[in-house]
């Protein structure tokens, strides 16, 4: 709901939260920038290579306005429409097109080539829902943004946010006042412990290589998409206003497809805006004002995320992270840095989502733990 701040000058809310707080975060603001012309340059280079029924969709730091000319190039070719040869021969081309921009996505093949509708709508849940299929149809949710041509890219969202409400039975017929999407809710949650599992799998598979950057990212960034996206699940608690509420709960708005089609509408609002500015909005809106202090939680944790963006930036400092062993760790002023990072990062988010006065900690106790 509307508070005063929004009678700030134009920003984003990272921007309006930071002049609030008389903070200063100029690797937020660089990585912003960076990513932003970063995104126009690769949608202008991959324009012609583009089919009718397709978006190319980038993920990842790029996606999360947190990039850097370090950052790698998470991208797939979604395809929502019929079977075409020409598809493989697109994403081969789109390929060719990233790689002159800047680093490759990862071995594992969840991106850098095709994505399909089918499997990110119809096998949510199951054994067809591989880690891989999870991990695209959340990222999708959660970091993600499309380059040029879009229309495949807003259908798949607005059909995978419709399979999640639409079957949540619970949502629109249960007796509880606080409308959280417990189906969308618990798949997010699902891919948070998922990647937790995934990173000991990798430290084993990859016999410890890489390990310090992905604990610091894991601490970091991950957590920072799945603060988001319990963000996003309580935004219909913490953003409608008592007339919206009515107009999409509401006994005849609930019985026919007006709930979850306007809720759908909110939702693709809320994940349209990245993971830093989705939290911006709730710690200007909804955190209280202990959190809110100049030297309250909502500064330590932007702080920390600030220095997070140093750290990986700066090329030395990433390529030590990714090149420490197990046996270099102690003696790595990378990863003490980093460590000290995280630390502050997850003190601040325990404060605000479990510890503090508003309605941010009682959400995540009641909706994102039990």
């Amino acid at each position: 709901m509307p508070t005063s701040d929004d009678s700030l000058a134009a920003g984003t809310a990272v921007e309006r939260l930071g002049h609030r707080l008389g903070a200063d975060w100029p690797h937020l603001a660089a990585a912003r920038q960076w990513a932003r012309r970063e995104r126009r340059d690769l949608a202008a280079a991959v324009e012609g290579h583009v089919p009718e029924d397709t978006s190319v969709v980038v993920f990842g730091s790029l996606a999360r306005d947190e990039a850097s000319r370090e950052s790698d190039i998470d991208w797939t070719l979604l395809v929502d429409g019929p079977s075409d040869p020409r598809h493989l021969v697109a994403a081969q081309a789109l390929g060719r097109t990233v790689h002159q921009h800047g680093r490759e996505p990862g071995r594992e093949g969840t991106f850098g080539s095709l994505a399909f509708s089918h499997e990110l709508i119809h096998r949510i849940g199951g054994e067809d829902d591989t880690n891989s299929n999870t991990t695209r149809r959340i990222l999708l949710l959660l970091e993600s943004a499309p380059l040029g041509r879009h229309a495949a890219y807003d259908r798949v969202l607005g059909h995978v946010l419709w399979r999640y409400l639409d079957e949540d039975r619970g949502l629109w017929t249960g007796s509880g006042r606080a409308k959280v999407p417990r189906f969308l809710l618990n798949d997010i949650s699902r891919y948070w412990r998922t990647m937790l599992v995934d990173f000991a799998y990798k430290q084993r598979s990859r016999a410890g290589r890489g390990w310090a950057l992905r604990n610091i990212k894991l601490r970091m960034s991950r957590k920072l998409i799945f603060l988001s996206g319990l963000l996003g699940c309580f935004s219909p608690v913490l953003d409608l206003d008592a007339d919206e509420v009515a107009a999409t709960f509401g006994r005849d708005a609930a019985r026919s497809d007006e709930g979850p089609m306007r809720l759908t509408r909110h939702l693709l609002e809320v994940i349209a805006r990245p993971p830093l500015e989705v939290v911006a909005h709730a710690l200007l809106h909804h955190a209280g004002e202990v959190a809110l202090a100049a030297d309250g939680a909502a500064r330590r944790l932007f702080d920390a995320y600030d220095a997070f963006l140093a750290l990986i930036s700066e090329p030395a400092s990433r390529r030590e992270l990714a090149e420490v062993d197990y046996d270099g760790l102690e003696a790595s002023a990378a990863f003490s840095r980093g460590r000290r990072i995280a630390g502050d990062f997850q003190h601040a988010v325990a404060e605000i989502f479990l510890h503090g006065e508003g309605p941010l900690a009682r959400l995540t106790i009641d909706h994102g733990i039990f």
